[in-house]
């Protein structure tokens, strides 16, 4: 195949690249990188990805070699612009372009950190032996993440998804490490706001999200 992702099933960051793929209705070559036999830290692959993390993808016809999933669905998203679901506004669509940059920023900036720390805190933390679950963190996080869900609120009262009333990668972006979470305390945080939960219903429908879930 023409595309080489590595990664592995657990990596939540390996599913959102997974959803890019999916939804423009792009095969690739999942190459396994077992994270438990401390694989992403051999120097071969320390050679495509500098920091021991994954996913990498690799593309084979334009000799293109990307790590950091945003970075790779974007050049998915780019390449294969015209085949299947958009996913972004062209940048030549100036207003269109600068509020999906800002619904990616919104992603990365109040969604993800809060989310990942409490993955770590719940699970990751325990299962690398860094110790057990802080729940006062945990407590912390969870409020953190109730605030990040009043300004979803406030976004969604005006518009369908988080760059306007069209479906965008900045979107599917929040659902691995959110539906990983739901156990956590997320689920309840989600219930008290009705819009926020309509629009997490909606992604979690999407056929790309429950292929990469089956999977994973």
């Amino acid at each position: 195949m023409v595309l080489k992702l590595h990664g592995s099933p657990w990596s939540t960051c390996a599913s959102r690249v997974r959803l890019a793929l999916i939804e423009k209705g792009v095969d690739a070559e999942i190459i396994n990188v077992d994270l438990a036999k401390g694989e992403h830290l051999a120097e071969s692959y320390l050679e495509l990805q500098p920091f021991g993390k994954v996913p990498v993808l690799q593309d084979t016809e334009t000799g293109v070699q990307v790590f950091e999933s945003r970075a790779i669905a974007q050049y998915i998203i780019a390449k294969y612009r015209g085949q299947g679901a958009e996913l972004a506004p062209p940048e030549s669509d100036l207003k269109a372009y600068a509020l999906y940059m800002q619904a990616i920023s919104i992603e990365q900036s109040y969604f993800d950190p809060p989310i990942a720390q409490l993955a770590y805190e719940k699970v990751w933390k325990s299962m690398k032996g860094e110790g057990e679950t802080d729940e006062e963190r945990v407590k912390l996080l969870l409020a953190q993440l109730d605030r990040t869900l009043q300004g979803y609120e406030r976004v969604l009262s005006k518009q369908k998804y988080l760059a306007g009333d069209e479906l965008t990668f900045a979107d599917l972006s929040h659902l691995p490490y959110g539906v990983f979470v739901e156990p956590f305390g997320f689920a309840d945080l989600i219930a008290k706001y009705p819009r926020f939960q309509k629009y997490w219903e909606d992604l979690k429908s999407r056929e790309s999200w429950k292929k990469v879930s089956a999977s994973s």
